[in-house]
């Protein structure tokens, strides 16, 4: 059985709070998921060591986007954080082009600067942990069998 896309989704709703985003899931759930699908793409992309099949079917028109697989909660759970990441980078990056509109004073000013140093602390701590996890993730998913006899490659 398919894991529905909404499953990640919902636990990456969980994890920001974000307006923008609210308003959209208030209005249409499938909007929501053709505006997080990017995120959700790179995500895959940085998860390669996941032990499950990650492939993936967009959205498209009223059909919800799915992965093949019935990803078990660790994986979602892993998914989701990963995104949250992706979702940070972007919200310093909107605002490292607001900046670009207004002159180091107005920027100063407009307090838009602590505004963006919170944000890159928060991006680059959640990049951290999400990289942490990743770890974490491969760990405990090694074959510690294979590198005791020294076969680190499994085979």
């Amino acid at each position: 059985m398919a894991t529905s896309v909404s499953d990640v989704f919902d636990l990456f709703m969980t994890r920001v709070n974000d307006y923008q985003l609210t308003a959209i899931y208030n209005t249409s759930a499938s909007t929501l998921n053709m505006h997080l699908e990017p995120y959700l793409l790179d995500t895959i992309q940085e998860f390669d060591i996941c032990d499950q099949p990650l492939d993936y079917t967009l959205t498209s028109g009223s059909v919800e986007g799915y992965f093949t697989e019935n990803l078990n909660n660790r994986n979602k759970y892993m998914l989701s954080r990963i995104m949250v990441k992706f979702w940070w980078a972007y919200q310093v990056r909107n605002l490292l082009q607001f900046s670009n509109l207004l002159q180091d004073h107005d920027f100063k000013t407009f307090s838009q600067a602590q505004n963006l140093q919170a944000k890159q602390q928060s991006y680059n701590v959640e990049r951290e942990e999400v990289s942490q996890l990743l770890v974490d993730y491969g760990y405990k998913n090694n074959d510690w069998a294979n590198w005791k006899i020294q076969n680190f490659d499994g085979s």
